[in-house]
């Protein structure tokens, strides 16, 4: 059975985490994600979940940790400068092969930044903002429907993979209301009797949870596990949105919040007769570096659209591999550009191509 709502992002998306079987919640308040903690400590108490203020991000992400090495769905959220302070033991949830999904209302920075909309956290994201080597599956909603959506979705992937998923999206989408529809969901049954600790029959050994291996040789070989997991991830799970990129002579390419003002800029330069596309990375990683590349042949110029001084464009040119040029187009600190400011711009770089 569908049910339509007319909800906030961050209220959209912490009724999906009830829907999709959350266990547990643990998590701090913080601008602009506080919605989510306060949603789930009114409703989820009483529709069989766990959920508790803790005293800080770095106190909820390790609580995380326990509840997932127990095998509980567990999740936690925060905004930008909480993500970065539970960035170590996200490290070791990697590590340790524990499934969670963390959330990400991303604000404008460095620093504490302001409360406003920003996506200058994409390195943290998907390069590993904690030590070693890891990485998350990172999904990208740009509307409210994807904030319930992909939390079904993270949840799902971080138990098929035994890893940690981040869902970044921003203060805006967070903050804004939109129609949303929750189609009925039966979490998958997940056997994690050969890993968690629910303690120990007599069939078998003791289960160990642990991201520490002394000797180099068993780090090593725990290492090249992880990297094949992660390959499968790059093979099997990258997810984008394409539009108007048939007969694309020109592309932009954003994600989030940033790709919603982009497909409206598009509609005003294909109004002036330029052929311009559009590619949403709605995974992060892994990226959709193939697509970009196979479909940087055909185009003359690439445009890069964040909210943040220019990060996602490193991998933008990474995947088109100087075959086309790439441009970056930023604002920063809160401030959003408008439909019409992408599409000026654009024009600009295809006189100045044009010229040069």
């Amino acid at each position: 059975m569908t049910e339509t709502k007319l909800m906030k992002g961050n209220e959209a998306l912490a009724e999906a985490a009830i829907l999709a079987g959350c266990d547990a919640y643990f998590g701090y308040p913080i601008t602009p994600q506080s919605e989510v903690l306060e949603y789930l400590a009114r409703e989820m108490p009483v529709r069989g979940g766990v959920v508790l203020q803790a005293e800080s991000e770095v106190a909820s992400i390790n609580m995380v940790y326990g509840a997932a090495g127990a095998g509980f769905r567990a999740m936690t959220s925060s905004s930008s400068p909480g993500i970065s302070l539970m960035q170590e033991c996200i490290s070791y949830m990697a590590g340790a092969e524990l499934p969670c999904l963390v959330v990400n209302v991303n604000r404008a920075g460095p620093g504490l930044g302001t409360i406003q909309p920003g996506q200058g956290d994409y390195f943290q994201s998907v390069k590993g903002g904690g030590h070693g080597d890891y990485k998350l599956i990172v999904l990208a909603p740009s509307s409210v429907q994807e904030m319930a959506d992909h939390v079904f979705l993270g949840f799902d992937l971080a138990d098929k993979y035994r890893n940690p998923v981040l869902l970044l999206s921003d203060g805006a989408i967070g903050q804004m209301m939109e129609k949303v529809q929750f189609h009925a969901y039966q979490p998958p049954r997940v056997d994690k009797s050969s890993w968690a600790t629910i303690g120990k029959p007599k069939t078998r050994s003791r289960n160990y949870i642990t991201s520490l291996f002394i000797q180099p040789e068993q780090m090593e070989q725990h290492n090249q596990k992880l990297e094949a997991k992660f390959r499968l991830m790059r093979e099997n799970e990258v997810r984008f949105e394409e539009m108007n990129t048939t007969d694309a002579e020109y592309l932009f390419v954003a994600y989030g919040l940033s790709a919603r003002i982009c497909q409206k800029a598009m509609d005003i330069s294909r109004a002036k007769g330029i052929k311009v596309g559009l590619l949403r990375p709605i995974t992060l990683f892994p990226y959709p570096s193939k697509r970009l590349a196979e479909l940087a042949p055909q185009l003359k110029l690439v445009l890069s659209v964040e909210l943040n001084s220019g990060q996602m464009v490193e991998d933008v040119r990474l995947a088109v591999n100087g075959k086309v040029p790439v441009e970056f187009y930023g604002r920063m600190g809160g401030m959003m550009p408008t439909p019409e400011s992408i599409a000026e711009h654009l024009e600009t770089l295809i006189k100045y191509h044009h010229d040069n």
